[in-house]
């Protein structure tokens, strides 16, 4: 099912890419230019833009519809239970144990170091 969805997917992105490239350029870029009065009203919409939005929903649905089945698979787990065992991967990994407190000994426990003499 992932991979069925992720397929249309990827299609809906490239054809999102080619129909965006395909629009005829309405000129000023980023609204620059400004202008108002009668000429500063938004242009009929054309069949090219709502096919462009209607791939654009379709894009959104597809991404959510993977997000969803990707939570779905990983509820529960971690990283560290997928590597398998737990504390061994850390013992292994050469990750120094810190023991129950990530606090520094205290002065009653930390031992004596021999002088230099």
């Amino acid at each position: 099912m992932e991979n069925v969805v992720l397929i249309v997917h990827l299609i809906l992105a490239l054809s999102l890419i080619g129909t965006v490239l395909l629009q005829r350029s309405e000129g000023g870029g980023l609204g620059m230019g400004g202008g108002g009065g009668a000429t500063g009203g938004r242009p009929a919409p054309t069949a090219m833009s709502k096919f462009t939005w209607a791939l654009a929903i379709a894009f959104i649905a597809t991404s959510i519809t993977l997000t969803l089945i990707a939570a779905e698979k990983s509820a529960g787990t971690s990283v560290v239970d997928r590597l398998g065992g737990g504390s061994s991967a850390v013992e292994g990994s050469g990750v120094p144990d810190l023991g129950e407190s990530l606090l520094p000994p205290s002065a009653d426990e930390t031992p004596l170091l021999p002088s230099g003499d």
